[in-house]
């Protein structure tokens, strides 16, 4: 018997790797339109934002926020008395991440609208055929390649003696550690820190760029750094981490220029790596070493071929994962559809304060020859924010293409930063002129009148 024979073969209408928010819903929709789907995943259906990512963060986040917003009482409501307590969280998390990271439930989801799951690795070893372990896939229509991140670990020398945290790590932990070093100040970084220091964690943050949330506009960097200050988190900016080692019980980072920072442990927050490596994708003529998959409006790689989700290293959100996952169902069904357009991608980074961001940057937009406005509104001088007090910290920055008289980017900082950037990500989305913004009525006194008084700089 040859080895072909011992392999079980399965023919498919399509075949969907990496069973994240992406891959789950293009696999369970498909399935529900009477398409025989595979769903194949390798670690847990749902993928990282359900169990590690954005719904566990974001529930540490809530009670972070909740111990600052009682401390802000003195001297404002009153007196308060806080003593943090983390077992309410960790048990929180473990039950919305379905008995201990357990993803029966959506594996049952799944199965139920019809589809046909497959726990592993899959690799493609030719179009359209797919191979997990001793089962071969023939798919007639389409393969979909949604395999998500991983945390990026740097190579740092001496990294890998020491026993690290990334945030999956930090999100699964019963007891918060005394001290704290966090490599990277990027949305994750960020967010841990912050968290972690207000439930009394003394928290030091080193980031190689020199700014805290590098992607995001200076403004913005600086107003979170300047909230971290005053909350005793210390950053250093600008410095690299040289070497790692192993002190006692603790760990040392030694930065670039020489700084030795020791804690009682190291998150590494540099970043993720998108998970195609090894996945076969040169049988459909890609680059065996590319780094992600490159897709056109469609989302198609190639023939046969789809992505969506951070695979395509376009956003790397759950939110733009879902977005595309709709347009490459309606490819894969023959549907009409409009294309992808990520002008008006929108993200939220939940810090305190809040950060809300779309489309370009000042410093993108002028590398993309826009010839640029721009107004910028401290939140504090706003009507609600002098109402708000303590805790209003915050810019409102709008980038405007002064050819086209309309708005391509903004980021909105300060409470409930991630829901005043809607309105603006709608006027970029939709391309709305600047003076019909400034036409509206705009509600008093509400933080996303400061919009208003932002536009009025324009005279």
């Amino acid at each position: 018997m040859t080895a072909d024979q011992d392999v079980e073969n399965i023919d498919a209408d399509v075949v969907v790797i990496g069973m994240g928010p992406a891959g789950e819903h293009v696999a369970g929709s498909l399935a529900e339109k009477g398409l025989t789907v595979v769903g194949i995943e390798s670690d847990l259906v749902g993928g990282e934002c359900p169990y590690y990512g954005c719904i566990p963060s974001k529930m540490m986040i809530r009670g972070a926020n909740l111990l600052q917003e009682a401390r802000r009482i003195d001297g404002f409501a009153g007196t308060a008395s806080v003593t943090p307590d983390w077992t309410p969280i960790a048990d929180r998390i473990r039950d919305s991440a379905t008995d201990d990271w357990n993803d029966q439930v959506a594996v049952d989801r799944f199965v139920g609208k019809g589809g046909h799951f497959i726990r592993g690795r899959a690799r493609v070893v030719s179009p359209g055929v797919v191979q997990v372990g001793d089962q071969r896939i023939t798919a007639s229509r389409a393969v979909v390649v949604a395999t998500g991140t991983s945390p990026a670990i740097p190579p740092i020398p001496g990294l890998d003696t020491v026993d690290y945290w990334t945030n999956r790590e930090a999100v699964k932990a019963k007891e918060l550690p005394a001290s704290i070093i966090v490599l990277g100040a990027g949305a994750i970084g960020a967010e841990m820190a912050q968290v972690m220091s207000r439930f009394g964690t003394r928290v030091t943050v080193v980031e190689a760029l020199d700014q805290v949330l590098p992607n995001e506009e200076p403004e913005a960097g600086a107003v979170v750094a300047e909230a971290w200050a005053s909350e005793g988190i210390v950053v250093h900016t600008g410095k690299r981490a040289g070497e790692v080692r192993a002190d006692g019980e603790q760990v040392t980072v030694v930065l670039d220029d020489g700084t030795e920072l020791t804690a009682d442990r190291l998150l590494v927050a540099t970043g993720r790596s998108i998970n195609i490596a090894g996945l076969g994708l040169d049988a459909y003529g890609l680059s065996a070493d590319a780094r992600r998959v490159e897709v056109d409006a469609s989302l198609r790689a190639a023939d046969g071929l789809w992505a969506v989700g951070d695979a395509t290293g376009l956003g790397l959100f759950t939110h733009v994962g879902m977005y595309q996952a709709n347009i490459a169902i309606a490819s894969i069904l023959g549907e009409e559809y409009e294309g992808a357009d990520y002008a008006a991608m929108s993200r939220a980074t939940f810090t305190d304060p809040e950060v809300g961001s779309v489309g370009l940057t000042e410093q993108a937009a002028r590398d993309a020859g826009v010839n640029v406005a721009t107004v910028v509104q401290n939140v504090a001088h706003t009507a609600r924010g002098w109402l708000h007090g303590p805790g209003n910290e915050g810019v409102i920055k709008i980038v405007i293409d002064a050819d086209r008289d309309v708005i391509v980017g903004a980021t909105t900082v300060g409470p409930h930063g991630g829901e005043m950037i809607s309105m603006l990500a709608l006027a970029v989305h939709a391309e709305i002129p600047v003076a019909k913004v400034r036409s509206m009525i705009f509600a008093y006194p509400t933080f996303w009148r400061g919009i208003e008084d932002a536009l009025n700089q324009l005279g």
